[in-house]
């Protein structure tokens, strides 16, 4: 955690950032899920529903969800696609002054994404989930993808000197003026999960963590391919990790 939050400008709409790809099996109960749970807290919002080249129905849930929920807009990421593509197209599109990113499946909790709100208005830049904290937790992980995890957070840990310990999961909060401040955001694929956290916190931002929970998807196939992201992550890291230690702070917040 960084230093305590000062004084932010009150946040007035958060938008939601929900890559899509080929999640017909998931995608109207997720944004019908989290729709409510929004409005249930009085949370002024847009979800973004960024569909990847999906080749099943996803596209066409999404427009039909367009027409019933005034709040839902569907944007279309074309080639070449990508997950972190498609999130970037998500962010530059957006018009809350705060963003979470959210997964399709169903995997992240609509309730947490209340949470992250309610925390960003006591003044945190950007927060921070964590499956592995005390309240947080996780489902049905399938073991093999749990220790390679454990491994890459880790690795990303010793490598920064950061205490977050679970850097690689997507599901986080940012106010528009550090998406911003992040930017040109590099990473065209999952890699974008290692890349806004870590720029968050190399160029001076506020961040805090929360415990949060995660359930492996019900409907679908997973689409992180652990042996296409290893070269990925790492030059992600590396590049970050260069310019933590060489840019003299060139990027930092409030440096011109």
């Amino acid at each position: 955690m960084s230093e305590a939050p000062t004084s932010r400008p009150k946040l007035e709409r958060l938008t939601v950032v929900i890559p899509a790809r080929d999640e017909e099996g998931c995608i109207a109960s997720t944004v019908e899920h989290l729709h409510l749970e929004l409005r249930m807290n009085g949370v002024a919002h847009e979800i973004i529903v960024v569909d990847d080249g999906s080749c099943d129905r996803t596209a066409e849930i999404g427009t039909e969800l367009t027409g019933r929920i005034a709040e839902v807009r569907l944007l279309k990421n074309g080639p070449p696609h990508g997950f972190g593509r498609a999130i970037t197209q998500g962010l530059r599109e957006m018009r809350g002054d705060a963003a979470v990113v959210m997964m399709a499946d169903e995997s992240d909790d609509c309730r947490d994404v209340v949470r992250y709100w309610n925390k960003l208005n006591e003044g945190w830049d950007a927060v921070f989930g964590s499956r592995f904290m005390k309240g947080g937790g996780v489902i049905d992980y399938p073991w093999v993808k749990l220790r390679l995890n454990r491994l890459a957070n880790l690795f990303i840990r010793v490598l920064f000197g950061v205490p977050l310990n679970d850097t690689t999961n997507a599901f986080k909060a940012y106010r528009k003026t550090v998406i911003e401040g992040c930017s040109p955001l590099l990473s065209a694929h999952f890699n974008l999960t290692v890349e806004l956290p870590l720029k968050t916190m190399i160029r001076g931002y506020s961040w805090t963590v929360m415990p949060i929970t995660w359930r492996n998807r019900r409907t679908g196939v997973a689409k992180l391919k652990i042996q296409e992201m290893g070269s990925r992550y790492l030059f992600i890291c590396l590049y970050l990790w260069l310019e933590k230690h060489l840019s003299r702070g060139d990027y930092r917040k409030g440096d011109a």
